[in-house]
């Protein structure tokens, strides 16, 4: 993964015409669907929270809703990951984990995402469930099932552990390099 990293910020790095003629090989419309991404992420067997991850992704990376990723977006959206400031990184997974866009993040969305990227991920080492408890426990302070955008970066900032775990399991390393490289992810039986 690290050999990854030092790839991508190479290539972030280099020659923006490359890095274009790279996206439109991979892309010609200039455009990616939701469709076509999770045709490069090969989504066939997965479950329905993978599914719903995926497309929350994408919605999060289409920053001006209109249905597409265009090439300002991608790299917009791979910098942010790689580079990007904490407090940038967590308005973007507070984005990613409030599917249903009312501001609050409760514990249904974040352990349906959690779900989800073990299950793209194939990783399956703690439970969705504990990890949400261990969260909740530690960030909402009141109590309320919920955590505002406010409740929700303050504790991660305060709880290097929680910040720690947040980053791995947000580590969407592996769906850039899957876009990157033109690949599918091959299935594992």
């Amino acid at each position: 993964m690290g050999g990854f990293h030092s790839n991508l910020d190479d290539i972030l790095e280099a020659d923006m015409h490359h890095w274009y003629t790279k996206f439109m090989r991979e892309s010609p419309s200039g455009l990616i669907t939701l469709f076509e991404l999770k045709t490069m992420l090969d989504m066939n067997g997965m479950t329905e929270e993978a599914g719903s991850y995926v497309d929350q992704v994408f919605f999060t990376f289409d920053m001006d809703g209109d249905g597409y990723i265009d090439f300002v977006e991608y790299i917009a959206a791979i910098s942010l990951l790689l580079k990007g400031e904490i407090n940038q990184k967590l308005k973007w997974y507070f984005k990613l984990f409030d599917q249903d866009g009312n501001g609050k993040i409760d514990k249904e969305e974040m352990e349906t995402i959690f779900k989800a990227i073990q299950d793209i991920t194939r990783s399956y080492e703690i439970p969705p469930e504990d990890i949400v408890t261990l969260i909740y426990a530690r960030i909402d302070v009141h109590g309320e099932g919920e955590l505002t955008l406010e409740e929700f970066i303050s504790g991660a900032r305060d709880h290097p552990d929680i910040m720690d775990m947040l980053t791995k399991m947000m580590d969407l390393t592996n769906v850039l390099e899957i876009i990157l490289n033109g690949q599918q992810k091959k299935s594992v039986s």
